[in-house]
């Protein structure tokens, strides 16, 4: 069973910087994409970072600030977010693929102060 686990979520004055860590339960080379995903009190789950086969793409927001990455020796994905902003404050997801089927971690939560 696939199982995913976040890490590194805290409090950090704005510009500061976090890293968040998922950890899966499997090789993240059976997976065929990751990525992260930010929730917000009244609004639906939006995904800020993603990589596929390779390739990274961002949402408008965050372009310039975070950087998605692996590390298959670890089997774990990482979200380096820099120069964070108020509006960065919410619950992040890690989110992979794998044979048609979706996974989801509990989630790590960041705020942001002003």
């Amino acid at each position: 069973q696939v199982q995913l686990v976040e890490s590194g979520g805290g409090l950090v004055q704005t510009g500061g910087s976090l890293r968040l860590s998922c950890a899966a339960s499997v090789s993240i080379d059976s997976f065929y994409a990751m990525g992260w995903y930010l929730q917000v009190p009244g609004k639906e789950r939006e995904l800020v970072a993603g990589i596929i086969s390779g390739r990274t793409n961002y949402e408008d927001s965050v372009k310039g600030r975070f950087t998605i990455s692996t590390e298959n020796a670890n089997n774990t994905a990482y979200l380096q977010m820099n120069s964070l902003k108020p509006e960065d404050t919410g619950i992040y997801y890690c989110y992979a693929v794998r044979l048609n089927h979706e996974f989801w971690g509990h989630g790590t939560q960041v705020t942001v102060s002003a």
